[in-house]
């Protein structure tokens, strides 16, 4: 198991370089207000105070701004509004996100037409245009937010580090699956009650604590390593649950960012769920796949890379507890 531990680490590590605030998806909303008028609400993730990706929004031949752009950066995002008009209406038309293809992140598109009827669609850098249609498609929300809760949970690190660490506390087995159970409990119950409005806790704070909750886990497995028997090692699922609670905030964190419409919140939340978990069951899968592998290689790992996996887990998470810390504490 260490040396797909130690191989399983520096893949997460060398992901964690590369998911970078740009990872966070832009949000283009379009409601219909007349037969040829829409309100345009464009969500944009920044870089930095002052700087936005550059993407911008291109709209089909005949369309004119019919008001002017008000504009302001506001938690870490660019959001713009203004009014377009078309005369023939944007249906059969293609709406283009100029400059995704050079970037890294997706686009969340959502239009609302008159009748109230909606069309959700997600735009990527290999496909970063859509056409309007006359009818929504059934499975186009559920298409759309169950990619983003696989994509959320798979470019998430910290939510997976803390995965990873309760793998090697549990080390498989029947342990395993009721630990995995009261995780996915939990952070359910957080997510749903964060996207619904019932709970509201700021983004920093909870971001911190999903640092610290790995931090734990990693102390507990060298306590572990070391010979103790701790409450965490009898009782981890109790553990994965209390944890998996702030986990859920954090979850529900990622889906505001994204710009869930509140028209939306019932089924996008159902589908971004399933999405998380299908992310989860897929890390799981081919962590335990690796560890299989491995173990198999008739190359004996060094004594140290027993204890390597815990340092290297709990040293990341510390650097994002302090990290994240000073983010809110400091002036």
């Amino acid at each position: 198991m260490n040396r797909a531990l130690l191989t399983i680490l520096v893949w997460l590590v060398t992901a964690a370089s590369v998911a970078a605030h740009e990872m966070r998806p832009a949000y283009l909303e379009l409601k219909q207000t007349s037969e040829s008028t829409y309100s345009v609400l464009w969500k944009v993730p920044g870089r930095g105070e002052d700087l936005r990706l550059a993407l911008d929004v291109v709209f089909p031949d005949g369309t004119t701004n019919a008001s002017e752009h008000r504009a302001v950066m506001q938690g870490g995002a660019f959001t713009e509004r203004w009014t377009i008009r078309r005369e023939v209406g944007l249906d059969g038309g293609t709406v283009r996100i100029a400059g995704l293809s050079e970037t890294m992140t997706d686009v969340l598109v959502r239009l609302e037409r008159l009748d109230g009827t909606t069309q959700v669609s997600r735009l990527l850098p290999t496909s970063p245009s859509f056409i309007v249609e006359p009818a929504p498609r059934a499975l186009d929300v559920a298409a759309t937010y169950t990619a983003l809760g696989v994509e959320h949970i798979l470019q998430g690190v910290d939510h997976l580090l803390f995965v990873l660490g309760l793998l090697i506390l549990t080390r498989g087995g029947w342990k395993l699956v009721k630990t995995v159970t009261a995780f996915t409990i939990s952070h359910s119950l957080t997510l749903t009650a964060a996207t619904l409005g019932w709970v509201h806790v700021p983004p920093p704070p909870v971001e911190a604590c999903i640092a610290l909750s790995i931090m734990f886990v990693a102390a507990e497995i060298l306590r572990v390593r070391q010979g103790e028997a701790t409450f965490t090692s009898r009782n981890p699922w109790l553990v994965a649950f209390v944890f998996g609670l702030m986990h859920g905030l954090g979850f529900a964190g990622g889906l505001s960012e994204a710009g869930l419409p509140e028209s939306h919140i019932p089924v996008a939340l159902l589908f971004f769920s399933m999405g998380v978990e299908t992310g989860h069951f897929l890390f799981i899968g081919a962590v335990l796949a690796a560890w299989w592998l491995l173990r198999r290689s008739p190359i004996a790992p060094p004594r140290w890379a027993d204890i390597v996996p815990s340092y290297a887990i709990g040293g990341i998470a510390a650097f994002w507890f302090l990290d994240r810390t000073i983010s809110f504490v400091a002036p």
